[in-house]
């Protein structure tokens, strides 16, 4: 579900912080001590979670794979096409 409607205005506070808002956390789910990254794109801050790379990662696999087929699987018989020649 995407959030393009949250919008909030905060200020840098001393060393750089900026607090992000309960309900961006709540919406991006969030925990204190969670790892996030992250980087300037457009020329703006952006900032994501683990989940939400992984997720974008595999949606992006998910378009070179054949339904009911696993990378492993592809590489596996790649690898074994490849022996045949050598």
């Amino acid at each position: 579900m995407a959030h393009t409607d949250l919008t909030t205005r905060s200020r840098v506070e001393a060393k750089g912080r900026v607090v992000i808002p309960a309900s961006f956390r709540s919406a991006l789910g969030l925990k204190v001590g969670d790892e996030i990254e992250l980087r300037i794109e457009d020329n703006e801050i952006r900032i994501s979670t683990l989940q939400s790379r992984l997720a974008r990662s595999r949606a992006r696999l998910r378009t070179f794979v054949k339904p009911g087929r696993l990378l492993s699987d592809e590489l596996i018989a790649e690898r074994r096409r490849a022996a045949l020649l050598e």
